[in-house]
């Protein structure tokens, strides 16, 4: 299958299209480097560490003194093994639970975890309750003279907006808690941070790589876009980098603005047009003379998430290949529109990366934050490749919940067993639906993509072939899991997302 979305072209006005040609007519404006340039390798790889942790204490808010009961859960991930004389930086995700005030099932923060070179375990927890974002700071002081008691005991301060307003303290209990946690240590291999983000192309004709980003401000609604693409022409003429950025607004018009074609410089860490830059944790650039602009930060939460088979990132055999480096991520940061600023602040997203020979013949696309720290991603398409465009669309879905994947392998929705039980997909609009079976699971996908929520785009492919995709930051979207029990369908668990899920549905 071809590369199923987001390959080129760049978004036209709210239900309109837009025609420009994705390439300069200046030929000198699009020459890149030589073919080869930036070879691609398999992705390094090292150990990290992984663990679960609990802690038991109280909090005493300054607003009413009482001392109230606190539980926090969390799963930390480093990406390389703790270092015991010096400092590991770790990503953490869990649960805190505070009595008659707050239950945040999707904290999440930052543990600098240094006992000898820093003597300290540093905690920086956020959630949220009743709207309200919050920060739980706080580190275990590491003696000599008391091991014990200073590993195991976290004073903290609970921070709204850089003030103040309690403070409290956890303690990790050794009698109940510590053969979980010895129990929950892991040391997997992973990808070198980065890794994934790095040009996967070598210098052939006729291939397309994207990097792109979508996310949801919290607070006022507004769905972001941001589209990096890397073109290397059929005709062997010289690749060249463009993109665009689009907001979709709760009450208003979409709004949209370009950049490039421009040289693509063979850049080895991830995209570079311009001013316009994607490395690991942040997103900058400007379009439109500057009337557009963005500067964000971006915090993994999650582990890689392989849409498609993990040996067809680093073998592109396959028509095209799509991966979400992390499976969710938080931004913070700022968006410029014609003046006026937007200014997020932990809000819920993603970035994602394609390679391949350009777009399918059909194709939908899901990105759905579920809430919690559980995402599904969906992809759905027919090939250009004769003899396979004549098929039904073929389906990769990908849903993870509790920190767990279904199906375990990709290939499960595509192909089925055996030739049997293959996911299936009705791909229209303003309505799409997946549905499928694995195991004694059978998932219902339905997507909407209201029309005044949806850009029409037209683009031109490698070949020079055209295709149209309709685009919708704010779709909705349910989501029905079911599991087979005692002689019976019973309903798993059930989202419905109202403007927050990121969708698309391409037609040629």
């Amino acid at each position: 299958m071809s590369a199923p979305m987001e390959s080129g072209g760049a978004p036209g006005a709210l239900d309109g299209t837009d025609t420009g040609s994705t390439r300069g007519t200046d030929a000198g404006s699009a020459r890149g480097t030589d073919r080869g340039s930036a070879p691609v390798t398999d992705p390094g790889s090292a150990r990290g560490t992984d663990f679960s942790e609990t802690m038991l204490g109280t909090l005493r808010l300054d607003e009413d003194r009482r001392l109230r009961r606190v539980r926090l859960d969390l799963d930390v991930s480093a990406d390389r093994v703790l270092r015991v004389l010096g400092t590991t930086e770790a990503r953490a995700t869990g649960r805190i639970r505070i009595e008659d005030w707050a239950d945040d099932r999707a904290a999440e923060g930052e543990l600098e975890i240094s006992p000898l070179a820093r003597r300290r375990i540093r905690y920086r927890i956020r959630f949220t309750t009743g709207g309200r974002r919050l920060l739980l700071d706080g580190w275990k002081s590491v003696t000599p003279l008391r091991p014990v008691a200073s590993m195991t005991t976290l004073p903290y301060t609970l921070y709204e907006d850089g003030a103040r307003i309690g403070t409290g303290t956890l303690r990790f209990p050794l009698t109940t808690q510590l053969v979980p946690f010895l129990s929950s240590c892991r040391f997997p291999r992973r990808a070198r941070p980065g890794a994934l983000l790095e040009p996967r192309w070598r210098g052939e004709p006729g291939r397309t790589e994207v990097w792109y980003t979508t996310l949801t401000d919290p607070k006022t609604g507004t769905g972001l876009w941001l589209h990096h693409e890397l073109v290397a022409p059929a005709d062997g003429s010289a690749p060249y980098a463009h993109g665009w950025v689009a907001l979709f607004p709760a009450d208003g018009p979409v709004r949209h603005a370009r950049f490039g074609p421009a040289r693509w410089p063979g850049e080895r860490t991830g995209f570079r047009s311009d001013a316009v830059t994607v490395r690991p944790g942040r997103l900058t650039g400007s379009a439109e003379d500057g009337a557009l602009g963005w500067d964000l930060t971006e915090r993994p939460l999650d582990e890689p998430l392989f849409t498609f088979p993990r040996w067809s990132w680093r073998r592109p055999l396959l028509p095209a290949a799509q991966i979400l480096p992390a499976a969710r991520a938080s931004y913070d940061g700022t968006v410029t529109v014609d003046g006026t600023t937007l200014s997020l602040s932990g809000a819920p997203g993603a970035s994602a990366r394609i390679y391949g020979h350009g777009n399918a013949r059909r194709w939908a696309w899901l990105h759905a934050d579920l809430g919690d720290g559980d995402v599904l991603e969906v992809v759905a398409a027919v090939s250009m490749r004769p003899g396979l465009r004549r098929l039904p669309p073929l389906v990769f879905l990908r849903l993870r919940r509790g920190g767990r994947t279904w199906p375990r392998r990709p290939e499960r929705t595509a192909v089925g067993w055996a030739g049997a039980g293959r996911f299936r997909a009705a791909i229209g609009l303003p309505g799409w639906s997946v549905t499928g079976r694995a195991g004694l699971r059978r998932i219902r996908v339905e997507v909407h993509q209201p029309a005044d929520r949806t850009l029409a785009l037209e683009y031109t492919d490698p070949d020079g072939s055209r295709a149209t995709c309709r685009n919708s930051e704010r779709a909705d979207a349910h989501v029905l899991l079911e599991r087979w029990w005692f002689g019976g369908w019973r309903t798993e668990a059930e989202w419905r997302l109202d403007g927050t899920a990121h969708a698309e549905v391409g037609t040629r």
